[in-house]
């Protein structure tokens, strides 16, 4: 009796563990294959819910049903004018036919490393076609200037193809190549550019030189400007000098005319005034003329000596 019960219990436990293997479920994210020894068997399972397998004999291989991101290595590629340029790319694609995709690459880390060989021998003929200047400009629009001394700086070169073109180009060669794998890559684009450090020093040197011509453009315009500011005011300070010396010279005029006109009328007064005319006037002479070193000699009929003598 206990090795009927035993014998029921086994295989009860087989049973339940046969019936879990023959059972799989997908979410959304997710999409299938399902191997008989390493050989799929039936087509690829793509909607989400439960599935059957035959169970201990058949395998489930997953493959993400979302897109799926590649990220290149840098590297150095030349261009067709021999620029030397670092070139940094990714992409995005997608699992199209899982069944396709485990015959010819199994899973997904082979998936990246054929999309390695395949995105970046297309990026390096796509750059060793185009020119530099292709690759980093997109469009032939005419740049906008917001200063006057940019005016005179060259024209910007017109380009015949341009960066989003060439990265089309690369997109659709590598989808060609890619149309039997199982995949599609959605978006490829270029995610850094830099010349290599030679190309680097020349242009820096390019825009060092462009600054300091406009540099010395300013330096040129200022020192005019401060040559025509001087002379302004050099004229300027003559003209309000002049006009002051006139001005002066007319006041000073005007008052030795009203002075001579007073004086006349003091004078022409009496002979008391005319006396102290002579006599003031006389004084103004001394003050004018000596100083307390000076030693004069007078006549004896000399007004002055006359007024010494008489103010004894």
């Amino acid at each position: 009796m206990k090795t009927k019960y035993t014998a029921i219990i086994i295989v009860s436990v087989v049973a339940l563990i046969a019936a879990f293997q023959s059972v799989f479920i997908l979410d959304e994210t997710q999409q299938a294959i399902v191997t008989q020894f390493g050989r799929p068997v039936g087509g690829p399972r793509i909607e989400p819910g439960v599935n059957f397998k035959t169970p201990f004999i058949h395998k489930v291989q997953y493959f993400d049903k979302r897109f799926l991101k590649w990220d290149g290595d840098p590297n150095q590629i030349p261009t067709q004018d021999k620029r030397f340029m670092h070139v940094d790319t990714y992409a995005r694609w997608e699992i199209t036919d899982p069944l396709q995709f485990f015959i010819r690459l199994r899973d997904e880390r082979s998936g990246q490393s054929r999309l390695d060989d395949i995105l970046d021998g297309e990026t390096r003929n796509a750059i060793a076609s185009h020119e530099l200047i292709d690759l980093v400009r997109s469009t032939n629009r005419e740049p906008e200037v917001y200063d006057d001394y940019l005016e005179d700086i060259e024209i910007l070169e017109e380009i015949s193809v341009g960066r989003a073109d060439i990265e089309a180009l690369v997109l659709k060669k590598a989808n060609e190549r890619t149309a039997d794998l199982g995949i599609r890559i959605l978006d490829f684009r270029f995610k850094r550019m830099n010349y290599v450090q030679e190309v680097r020093e020349r242009v820096f040197d390019r825009m060092i030189s462009e600054r300091n011509r406009i540099a010395d453009q300013f330096r040129s315009e200022g020192e005019g400007e401060a040559r025509r500011i001087e002379g302004a005011k050099e004229r300027d300070l003559a003209q309000i000098q002049s006009e002051a010396f006139r001005e002066a010279e007319i006041i000073r005029g005007r008052a030795d005319a009203e002075a001579t006109s007073i004086y006349a009328a003091a004078y022409n007064r009496n002979n008391i005034s005319r006396e102290l005319y002579s006599f003031l006037r006389s004084m103004e002479t001394l003050e004018k003329s000596f100083d307390g070193q000076t030693s004069i000699i007078l006549s004896t009929d000399s007004e002055l000596l006359k007024y010494l003598k008489s103010s004894d």
